[in-house]
């Protein structure tokens, strides 16, 4: 059957060569976005690949039951019949070659790939499959089945015409599995097989390390993406299928029940959980019976299973150990296999505690730990090495063992483990706030598959991007709505921009212009279009976002860029990318462009940070007004050099693979006139979620942009009344080119008017840019131009009591929307006259006194302040606070 014709196929190949694995159960969450565009699912276990597991060359017997019934298992035909080629060549190859270094058996392997190489190619063939998704293939315990698979993966892309059709997805990177052991040699790993730089193949690993450390290994690679394993397991609930999971097992329906999906290998650690067990059920604070339920195959590791079994023994815990065997992969992802009995979801919903007691240095994802997430079970882990990059630096709630303080768990872990137990409260808590941060940081995953999809076989709704030259290195995001009148100038001031030398910028670093266009209803699309055409040495893409609103175009055009740059076939991976936002209502300077991409690529920052100016000339008559822009200008300047600032959609870069670690700008809703409308900030917002997640923001001060001072013309009153962006807690954005706005626009404010405006921006400007990125980052009051900024005594108080107010509130992320808003205002309310001092004493004696008190606080009894400062932050009724602060940023 030849590939194109008929249906579509996707090959799976594990090197796990195991029925249930986390490789097998993300396989499967991949192939269903597969198989419901249309493919059959054909899959390959690794029998044949894998020595240790013995199993090479057995028949596939009951595996099936455990995967959902639009997987096939398959395997490559006639593999047995290959000269040399068996489990005892694969092992000496591995303890000879990769581990010894002893080069003598490399012919043979070479011999036995190309062999190996031609029957994947005819089995591929004979199955019309179109689509490969290879699983862990660069770890290299048979390096003879990986060079074969390289081998057919370019034989058969140029044979059948393909393009891109291998997902080569790394779980278990050899930096990543027992690095301690050297089990695979030492970098740079001489006999593993390197990643091929080849035009069929798109390369995932699971976070940022990993990429790093594959560049490292391979630099030549161009085309490697970050894709986290998917977060998309429901809730797991007790229901007619499952409800005599317990009885079934023998555990008693009041007993507690802590879970151990796992494998019975040794690197798995399951002794520590039997440690764990016979601690706690001795702990005076549980009263109950308490179980532990060990999932896995006992014959993967039969030693094992008897050390583990023996070990259970002598603690007096065996007849609370239930071996449980396989269990079938996820219901809620994978299916449940019909006959086969229960699932891990289905472990899941009965069980309080969810453990992960693995080995420091095994892991890379840790599986288990989203998967209980996501099915709203608390969990336990060890800090092996990667924990905090994946869960733990975005504050994720779970008792973690120091492995530092012991090999098994120290009284402090158990106590803190029971502490988890005996309080249901707390395990409420602790779930909503792991679920809450799992859907953010992780549920992306399922998206950046579709997308990838998208751009490998094409989405079924949409045209493919169109190709991106490989020398670009900027990708300028420009949304538009009715902007006709200003576009030829902002696009020419954009086609304009040079480097320091006066040079065409576009000469000297390649960038291109995505118009995105936003329903307009003038001609914009069309004199974009025109300017495309009449300069063809700039790019200049235009597309269409249907969903109203800047947030979601800016998003469209930032989705549309990555997607684009990836995709190229011949870019130099190494190099940084950056997705720029540019405002169409707005003017860059000459050397906008150039100034920001030097400042990124000097301090490899994830985000740089324009500076933003008005022209005095444009205020010329109004002194009052333009004193209150000024003073808010100076004190920006100030703190951008501090703190790097916040991005503004008016001009910031934003590197793609920091983008794409915090998956991306994200839309927040808000309800207007009764209808859900995209909320204003999610530039602010998005800056937030980068800082949140560790990255640095630069400020970039000589990259300028002047902005369009009709908001203030035209909204001159609402300035001054604080109302310019809503009120009563919400947000908006109105179209402020209305002419007939204009009407106030020449006249200066009273001397009462301008006092009111400033107050309004600097009460806006104060929280924001002075307290907020110290509270994202209590670090930076460390940094010594910081705590001089401050002092050092109001440095150590600040972060003092930044450590106090979050522990009060049991805040564990402030990068959700307004989920920062209550203590920055705490923090102003309670530090202004200190902070507004340190404000005059740096940028000037005219930024006064902080402005008056709400009257409500005037009224407060000695003593009470802080407290009532609380009650009036946290009022989610009035939406006050939000009114005191949030409306004088147009300034």
């Amino acid at each position: 059957m030849a590939v194109g014709c008929g249906e579509s196929v996707l090959w799976g190949i594990s090197f796990d060569a195991t029925p249930i694995s986390g490789v097998v159960v993300e396989f499967v969450k991949t192939a269903r976005i597969f198989q419901q565009r249309g493919y059959r699912v054909h899959l390959d276990l690794g029998y044949d690949v894998k020595a240790d597991k013995n199993v090479f060359f057995q028949p596939y017997r009951d595996e099936a039951a455990l995967l959902p019934d639009w997987v096939r298992l398959a395997r490559i035909d006639g593999l047995d019949s290959v000269p040399g080629y068996d489990a005892k060549f694969a092992t000496a190859v591995l303890r000879e070659v990769v581990q010894a270094g002893d080069e003598r058996l490399l012919p043979r392997v070479e011999a036995i790939a190309e062999q190996i190489s031609h029957r994947i190619v005819d089995t591929w063939r004979r199955r019309g499959v179109s689509f490969v998704l290879v699983e862990n293939g660069t770890l290299p315990e048979n390096i003879t089945y990986t060079r074969a698979v390289y081998l057919a993966i370019e034989r058969y892309g140029r044979e059948e015409g393909l393009g891109r059709f291998v997902l080569w997805r790394d779980h278990d990177l050899m930096w990543q599995s027992e690095p301690a052991a050297g089990k695979y040699g030492i970098f740079p790993y001489p006999h593993a097989v390197a990643p091929v730089d080849s035009p069929h193949i798109q390369y995932l690993v699971q976070h940022a390390e990993a990429r790093r450390r594959m560049l490292h290994w391979q630099p030549d690679l161009h085309h490697l993406a970050v894709l986290p394993n998917t977060f998309s397991t429901p809730p797991a609930a007790v229901d007619e299928h499952n409800a005599g999971f317990r009885r079934d097992y023998g555990i008693p329906a009041q007993a507690i029940l802590i879970a151990r999906p796992t494998r019975l290998i040794p690197q798995k650690r399951i002794d520590r959980d039997l440690h764990l067990l016979a601690a706690l059920h001795v702990h005076p604070r549980l009263p109950a019976d308490i179980y532990l339920f060990v999932t896995g195959d006992r014959a993967e590791s039969p030693a094992e299973y008897v050390r583990l079994a023996a070990l259970a023994r002598r603690l007096g815990v065996a007849d609370r150990v239930v071996f449980g065997g396989w269990l079938a992969p996820h219901a809620g992802e994978v299916g449940r296999p019909a006959g086969h009995g229960y699932s891990v979801q289905d472990l899941f919903a009965h069980a309080d505690l969810v453990s992960f007691l693995t080995s420091g240095d095994y892991e890379s994802y840790g599986n288990p730990i989203g998967e209980a997430v996501a099915a709203g079970v608390p969990y336990i882990t060890t800090g092996y090495d990667l924990y905090d990059l994946v869960y733990g630096s975005v504050g994720f709630q779970a008792p973690v063992m120091d492995l530092a303080a012991g090999d098994l768990p120290t009284p402090p872990f158990v106590d803190a483990v029971a502490d988890l137990l005996v309080d249901a409260e707390t395990r409420r808590r602790t779930v909503a706030v792991n679920q809450r941060l799992g859907a953010r940081r992780l549920a992306c995953s399922r998206r950046q598959v579709r997308d990838l999809l998208d751009r490998m076989v094409g989405p079924a709704t949409a045209p493919r991007p169109t190709p991106m030259d490989a020398g670009i290195r900027m990708s300028v995001v420009l949304p538009v709505y009715n902007e006709a009148a200003n576009l030829p100038a902002v696009l020419a001031s954009l086609y304009g921009q040079r480097g320091d030398d006066g040079m065409p910028l576009r000469n000297r670093v390649p960038y291109e212009v995505v118009v995105v266009d936003n329903n307009s209803t003038d001609t914009t699309v069309e004199v974009a279009r025109r300017f495309a055409a009449a300069h063809p040495d700039l790019p200049v893409q235009v597309i269409q976002e249907g969903e109203q609103g800047v947030a979601c175009a800016r998003r469209a055009g930032m989705q549309f860029a990555v997607a684009r740059s990836r995709a190229r076939a011949d870019a130099e991976a190494a190099r940084r990318f950056y997705l720029v936002s540019a405002d169409a209502d707005c003017r860059v300077d000459p050397t906008w462009l150039w100034e920001l991409f030097v400042t990124m690529e000097a301090g490899k920052a994830a985000i740089g940070v324009c500076d933003y100016y008005y022209r005095a000339e444009h205020f010329a008559g109004r002194p009052r007004l333009w004193a209150a822009i000024d003073r808010t200008l100076r004190c920006r300047a100030v703190t951008f050099r501090l703190f790097g600032g916040f991005p503004d959609g008016k001009g910031f870069a934003v590197e793609r693979g920091a983008y794409e670690k915090v998956g991306g700008i994200e839309i927040f809703y808000q309800v207007q006139d009764g209808r859900f409308v995209p909320h204003l900030s999610d530039d602010w917002d998005f800056g937030i979620s980068v800082r949140g997640s560790g990255e640095e923001i630069v400020y970039a001060p000589r990259s300028r942009v002047e902005i369009n001072p009709r908001r203030v013309d035209h909204a001159l009153a609402e300035v001054i009344a604080g109302r310019a962006y809503g009120h009563g807690g919400t947000i908006v954005m109105r179209d402020i080119r209305d002419p007939d706005l204009a009407a106030d626009g020449a006249r200066d404010l009273t001397a009462a008017q301008a006092r009111q405006a400033w107050e309004f921006s600097v009460r806006d400007f104060t929280p924001k840019n002075t307290i907020l990125p110290v509270l994202l980052t209590p670090s930076l009051l460390d940094d010594d131009a910081v705590a001089d900024f401050f002092t050092p005594s109001l440095a150590r108080r600040l972060s003092r009591r930044i450590a106090e107010i979050l522990d009060e509130m049991r805040v564990v992320d402030l990068t959700p929307i307004h989920a920062y808003k209550t203590p920055s205002y705490r923090l102003y309310f309670e530090f202004a006259d200190e902070i507004f001092a340190r404000l005059r004493a740096t940028v000037g004696s005219d930024i006064g006194r902080p402005p008056p008190l709400p009257t409500c606080l005037r009224e407060v009894p000695d003593g009470r302040f802080r407290e009532f400062v609380r009650y009036y932050c946290e009022d989610r009724e009035s939406g006050a606070a939000h009114d005191h602060f949030g409306n004088g940023g147009v300034f």
